[in-house]
Parts: C-alpha cells; sequence; structure tokens
C-alpha cells in the first residue's frame, strides 16, 4: 500500500513523463517539415509562373492536376452530373 501512496505522490509513472530534449526534437522536426513545405509551395508557384508566361492558362491547369489526383470513375460521376446539370439549365 506504501509503495502506491509513493508513486501517486511523486507524479506519473517515468514511462509518461517528457524530456525536455525528446519534446524539442519533436518540435524541431515538425518546424524543419513546415519550412520544407513551404520550399515546396515556392517551387510550386515558379512552376505555375512558368507556365502562366508561356501562355498557359493556370486556372485550368490547377483543374487537371486536381482531376489527376481523384480516381477516374470518380471524375466520370462529376462529369456525367456537371453535364446533367448543364442541360437543366439549357446551358
Amino acid at each position: 500500500m506504501e509503495r502506491a501512496m509513493d508513486e501517486e505522490e511523486s507524479g506519473p509513472s517515468d514511462r509518461y513523463r517528457v524530456t525536455a530534449a525528446e519534446l524539442r526534437q519533436i518540435v524541431e522536426r515538425y518546424e524543419r517539415l513546415e519550412e520544407e513545405k513551404q520550399a515546396i509551395a515556392g517551387h510550386q508557384k515558379e512552376v505555375m509562373a512558368e507556365a502562366k508566361a508561356r501562355g498557359y492558362d493556370t486556372r485550368a491547369l490547377r483543374k487537371l492536376i486536381a482531376l489527376r489526383k481523384k480516381d477516374p470513375q470518380e471524375v466520370s460521376e462529376e462529369e456525367a452530373v456537371l453535364q446533367l446539370y448543364r442541360e437543366a439549365l439549357g446551358m
């Protein structure tokens, strides 16, 4: 019984304690990933600027990129519904 009281008084067991070094390591890893993400976003922006300079429609390119990420069946279903709605509106 005394042992249980000692553990309660001393706080959480060792396996739940957070060490400053471990916490710092996690935070620094996350920050590095954020920096990498920003760098990649910058590169993507450069690619779109290049495409625009060459005369491509960047809105259309972004839509194409989004479509390529989707399952072909999902794209077909979306296009069918869109066509149905266009016909209903006389477009």
